[in-house]
């Protein structure tokens, strides 16, 4: 088993590696454990606690991926959510709220409390998600 989680974060380290994750969470002490967890896989991050900061790095051109809570401290993150799907940016909505509406669904669910690992592997998994969805670009041949 302790193989398997091995293996598991070296994955996650390769997929966030050098990637921008936007971190929408109003806790500090939260949001600084889900830097550092996404630091020590290589990932950039930038930290939100209200949902006016978040929509401004939601526009960031290098921005990846996303973990949101659904309540900031300027209310609830569904136009972010909505703003991030618009845009194809992958999110985790990051939650203890069992009532969540609108583009906030949209997100891949993980419950408040959980784990590093659970949400590191969560967002490494969106991204490689969409690393295998993305249309490989057609060569031409020259006859």
């Amino acid at each position: 088993m302790q193989a398997l989680n091995a293996s598991r974060g070296i994955m996650a380290s390769n997929t966030l590696a050098g990637r921008l994750i936007l971190i929408a969470e109003d806790v500090a002490v939260i949001a600084m454990e889900i830097e550092s967890t996404f630091k020590d896989a290589g990932a950039r991050s930038r930290i939100c606690s209200t949902v006016e900061d978040a929509l401004v790095v939601a526009e960031n051109r290098d921005l990846a991926a996303a973990v949101v809570n659904h309540i900031l401290r300027d209310g609830e993150s569904s136009s972010l959510c909505e703003r991030l799907k618009e845009r194809g940016i992958p999110f985790v909505l990051f939650s203890g709220f069992t009532n969540v509406r609108g583009a906030c669904r949209t997100g891949v669910r993980v419950d408040k409390p959980t784990t590093s690992p659970i949400l590191l592997s969560t967002v490494a998994g969106l991204l490689r998600s969409r690393l295998t969805l993305v249309p490989k670009p057609q060569t031409s041949r020259t006859l």
